[in-house]
């Protein structure tokens, strides 16, 4: 528990009122108020109802985009589908197919193969799109920094709408930002600096779904069928990792709520191989299985066996191809562990560096991302994992960033010495010349600005709660505010000087540890922490052997802790009780942390 910075939010606010105002615990109101839940938004918050979205024409181009695929349909021109790899392209693909074909549109799609193409739209795309007669590029989830591709596909007379929600490209010139747009004919994306949308950061399949959504309100085609896709862009707002505030809530709620009813073969056949059919699917479900499943395709084969899976009816069929991306995502797993084995070694034999640029020549490149994340969540450094690129004498980078440093940013401090590159604050990608990969590392290093005390994460507490505050109601109440992510992180709650009165190991790997627990105002409570090797040297460190036995008999002694917990109900034969969670602790004679 080394290395780690407690501190407690301290916003303020009439806790009280707003409690009496929403019908909520004062709790619950200061977790919405930490969250920079501004009080307007509190009912949309609290009940995240689809009637509650904004209106799509609010988006910038949305009109124009409409106009165009309206054109298309009514002349009987082709459109065709561009979408990224990963989960939000999928989806965003899927969305835009069946939206189009319901409307009669002669639509198809491809999908960029991740090795051999690269993230987004090229110009090998384009050309056989020319060949092909299509006369509409549609892009979802990518487009926004492919000026000079789309400029290609302008040339050659095509029509280009663009969907995408990522930073849109700038350089500097006098201090200030000169933004880049590619030459299409209608770019909807809420993170330009033009758009007035009321909430910009929608993932790739949120802004489909609104193109979607202006589209069928014209066309007047009934709501039920708009909101059927809800699901999908659900899965995608959380794969994404975008915050889970606002438009997106609504997303997810409503989303995750429909999943458990799906109608989609595909999905259904998704839940079905994961062993998820008997149980309520969540965001973490999303986030761990089914999410990793689908990107599998995209990672190690082709992302289309994805769509396809999303696109089938036949059920049996279904099952087929959810098993087999099911095994894909097997070998990856597997693949990772061993590539984040390697960066491991790689870090215990290089010079210390503040931001992490690991090479691993024989790494699959689609896994750099997931192993850079691997290791910047066990280190809290920025990562970026480089692996050979296709062409002879090139690399391959994926990166994944702390809040303390903007990677995208960093890339582009290096413009120079990369071949392309491309992201945002926490992720990026590059390719660059393999001579040029020391000078890459230094310069990073020497130029990213970040001190020791960046590198010890930063523990956000909520409320320092005594735990006889903690009811089954007020627990039902924060439960009611999840799912947790970006931008509504699950609520930490602390408690310090409480005395340990037992400890049991429990387990069939003999890894958990339940404690009975009392705090300082004589309230006993039960406590479940999930590292028993972890605490029991700690303890013994700490406390010394001698007070760890009397720990383990029930005996008196003087353990006594600072915790953050998290409440649940635990529920066995049919008996409810509330357990807290210990998530970290600290020995209470530190008192700077609480």
């Amino acid at each position: 528990m080394a290395g780690q910075n407690w501190v407690i939010r301290t916003k303020r606010a009439d806790f009280d009122a707003l409690s009496e105002k929403f019908h909520i615990d004062p709790v619950v109101a200061r977790i919405l108020v930490n969250r920079d839940i501004e009080e307007d938004k509190f009912e949309q918050f609290l009940k995240p109802d689809v009637t509650t979205m904004y209106d799509p024409f609010l988006m910038e181009d949305m009109g124009q985009a409409v106009r165009i695929i309206i054109h298309d349909m009514e002349e009987g021109h082709k459109i065709r589908i561009v979408s990224d790899y990963d989960v939000d392209g999928i989806m965003s693909n899927v969305i835009l197919y069946k939206a189009l074909k319901r409307l009669g549109l002669d639509v198809d799609y491809v999908v960029p193969h991740r090795v051999k193409d690269g993230y987004g739209i090229n110009e090998e795309i384009v050309l056989t799109a020319a060949e092909d007669g299509v006369h509409t590029l549609l892009t979802c989830d990518n487009g926004i920094a492919a000026t000079e591709v789309l400029a290609k596909a302008k040339e050659l007379g095509m029509t280009v709408i663009v969907t995408d929600h990522h930073q849109v490209p700038f350089y500097m010139l006098d201090g200030q930002k000169q933004y880049v747009l590619p030459p299409a004919d209608a770019i909807l994306n809420p993170k330009k600096a033009t758009c007035n949308y009321p909430f910009d950061d929608l993932c790739g399949a949120g802004v489909a779904y609104k193109l979607v959504e202006a589209l069928y309100s014209k066309r007047e085609i009934p709501k039920e069928e708009l909101y059927a896709m809800l699901e999908m862009v659900a899965i995608a707002t959380i794969c994404d990792v975008v915050s889970l505030v606002d438009e997106n809530r609504v997303f997810v709620v409503n989303g995750l709520d429909q999943l458990n009813h799906t109608r989609n073969s595909g999905l259904r056949a998704l839940i079905s191989v994961n062993e998820l059919s008997d149980i309520k699917v969540t965001s973490y479900h999303v986030g761990f299985k089914l999410g990793p499943c689908l990107n599998a395709s995209g990672r190690l084969e082709s992302a289309q066996n994805s769509i396809k899976l999303l696109l089938e009816e036949n059920t049996e069929q279904a099952i087929i191809q959810a098993t087999n991306i099911k095994n894909i995502n097997e070998e990856r797993k597997k693949l990772t562990m061993e590539g984040v084995e390697l960066a491991e070694t790689y870090l215990q034999e290089m010079p210390e560096m503040r931001v992490y640029v690991i090479y691993l020549p024989d790494c699959h490149e689609s896994l750099a991302g997931i192993i850079a994340g691997r290791i910047k969540e066990q280190y809290h450094h920025p990562v970026m994992v480089v692996v050979d690129g296709e062409q002879p004498g090139t690399l391959k980078g994926s990166g994944r960033s702390i809040e303390q440093y903007h990677m995208f940013e960093a890339l582009q401090s290096c413009d120079e010495l990369l071949l392309k590159y491309g992201g945002h604050a926490m992720a990026a990608g590059f390719t660059l010349e393999k001579d040029n990969l020391e000078e890459f590392t230094n310069r990073l290093n020497e130029t990213c600005g970040l001190e020791e005390s960046d590198f010890s994460p930063k523990v956000c507490i909520d409320v320092a709660m005594p735990i006889s505050y903690v009811t089954e109601d007020l627990i039902h109440q924060i439960e009611s505010l999840a799912p947790f992510g970006k931008g509504n992180e699950k609520p930490v709650f602390a408690r310090k000087d409480v005395n340990l009165l037992s400890a049991k190991i429990m387990g069939k790997e003999r890894n958990v540890v339940k404690v009975t627990m009392e705090d300082a105002d004589g309230n006993v409570g039960e406590g479940i922490y999930f590292d028993a090797n972890d605490f029991t040297n700690n303890m013994v460190e700490w406390f010394g052997q001698e007070e760890y036995d009397k720990l383990l008999h029930g005996w008196l002694n003087n353990i006594i802790l600072n915790i953050v917990y998290y409440p649940t109900i635990n529920e066995y034969n049919g008996n409810k009780t509330i357990q807290f969670q210990i998530n970290r602790y600290a020995m209470a004679t530190v008192r700077e942390v609480l």
